[in-house]
């Protein structure tokens, strides 16, 4: 652990850095799979939205 003293020697304890890299741009699957995910949830959202005003007017 990289430790540095300040003054009145207090150790002051530093945090290990996370190695860089760069993001590689998504693949034609990853992005098809984006799409069908978004697709998934924009459904599943619409459903929900239409069920809570199905039983929101029963009465």
């Amino acid at each position: 652990m990289p430790y540095t003293t300040e003054e009145g020697g207090r150790l002051n304890n530093f945090a290990r850095e996370p190695k860089v890299y760069t993001a590689e741009p998504p693949t034609d699957r990853q992005k098809q799979n984006y799409i069908i995910l978004g697709i998934t949830a924009a459904i599943l959202v619409g459903g929900l939205i239409f069920v809570a005003f199905s039983v929101s007017n029963v009465s």
